[in-house]
């Protein structure tokens, strides 16, 4: 299962920003202020489409039971959705810290506990989900992710990209070498002591390297959402700066795979998994690199959690983000039109939540097996639509949104 993004847990737009004149949302978006309105818009849009990824991944057919055009969207779903829900989780963490410049003295103080406290939350609830749902739920590696990157909050995005790119250089060669000395002996002995596991059989090991989005390997994704965050996005030449950026890193990574590895390189490891629908690293028995040949570390498919995986889902990340904010920005017919599917990228940590409680309360079969009808998936896809449409005229947040933002108050009387 899962894709994950967890899903971006809320618009960071609105979630971080002063509230906006009460018009109706009509002419809020036919207004069009110019090119800040399309960077914002733009980033829920690419949350949206993240969380349909998922939703292909975790309601439509298994990639084995896909062809032509089909294939190709089960494909791109894969992992590419978690990849892209990280990457604009560390956007988001940006507009809470300060988007081009960081904040500092009381005002850093306060958004760095405001991040620590979601942190806490979003490990509480994806320990609570993982009960239920078991360890493919993304929302507990997106804690220790927020905590990992507290660090960094305060860092600029040239400091940033080199820290990005020199852990997708390194981290899954280390990840490989950690998992070789990792007996079960060993493993075992760590989590019985480890509280989380007892609860969730999701702990601290498998949130840093074991999982299916181990922090060791997914922390770059995190850290390049966090530089395209200090970016200025309504500059031109900026967009066109990373829209080639994001081509090279995909051509480059996939295509350097395909030299070393051989046509199977871009295979999607996640039907070797536990069938479960899932999304993140889960080669061959379901963690993040174990009983791997060091030949795998040559590929670079969707799960497999190499060098040329991370580097290439980045570029595809940017390409996605890119795209939808020039889309938004420069399209405002367009703009209109995708209103009810910008409402769902601004509530994505719902929509997230909320298709596990429906897949289980439906009995809808998860992706898996041999089942090819693509009619589940389409109404879970149009049912996310029609209640964030709704539910976006009366609230400003999303239902999980709002408990988060609340539960982060106390932030304030941080002095």
């Amino acid at each position: 299962m899962t894709q994950t993004q967890p899903p971006q847990e809320t618009s960071a737009e609105r979630e971080h920003s002063p509230p906006p004149p009460r018009t109706s949302p009509e002419s809020a978006v036919a207004a069009s202020p110019g090119p800040s309105m399309g960077r914002l818009v733009g980033v829920d849009l690419a949350r949206a489409l993240a969380v349909f990824g998922m939703y292909v991944v975790h309601i439509g057919p298994p990639l084995s039971a896909t062809h032509g055009v089909a294939s190709w969207v089960r494909y791109i779903s894969d992992g590419h959705s978690s990849v892209l829900f990280a990457t604009l989780a560390g956007f988001s963490l940006m507009l809470i810290a300060g988007r081009r410049e960081p904040k500092t003295g009381l005002a850093g103080r306060q958004a760095k506990a405001r991040i620590a406290i979601r942190a806490v939350v979003l490990l509480a609830l994806g320990t609570a989900m993982a009960m239920e749902y078991g360890g493919v739920i993304i929302l507990g590696f997106y804690g220790v992710y927020f905590l990992l990157a507290l660090p960094l909050v305060r860092l600029r995005a040239k400091t940033l990209a080199i820290i990005a790119a020199t852990l997708a250089l390194v981290t899954p060669q280390l990840a490989f070498a950690l998992n070789s000395l990792l007996t079960p002996s060993v493993q075992q002995s760590i989590n019985a002591y480890d509280p989380l596991h007892r609860l969730s059989e999701v702990g601290v090991l498998d949130l840093l390297l074991t999982g299916f989005y181990p922090a060791l390997t997914w922390m770059p994704f995190v850290i390049a959402g966090m530089a395209l965050g200090r970016l200025d996005l309504s500059s031109g030449s900026v967009l066109r700066r990373l829209a080639a950026l994001g081509a090279a890193l995909t051509a480059a990574a996939y295509g350097m795979s395909l030299l070393l590895a051989g046509k199977g390189a871009l295979r999607s490891l996640a039907e070797d998994g536990p069938s479960s629908g899932g999304s993140g690293s889960v080669p061959v028995d379901g963690g993040s690199l174990p009983d791997m040949p060091a030949s795998m570390l040559l590929t670079g498919g969707p799960h497999s959690g190499t060098t040329f995986d991370i580097i290439g889902s980045v570029g595809v990340a940017i390409l996605v983000i890119v795209g939808a904010t020039v889309a938004m920005d420069r399209l405002p017919r367009l703009r209109r039109l995708a209103k009810p599917v910008i409402a769902v990228g601004t509530m994505s940590l719902t929509a997230y939540v909320g298709h596990f409680l429906a897949q289980s309360l439906l009995s809808t079969p998860a992706g898996t097996g041999t089942q090819q009808s693509w009619t589940p998936l389409l109404m879970y896809v149009l049912g996310a639509i029609v209640f964030a449409a709704i539910w976006s005229r009366f609230f400003r947040r999303g239902p999980l949104e709002h408990l988060l933002n609340t539960a982060t108050k106390p932030a304030k009387y941080i002095r």
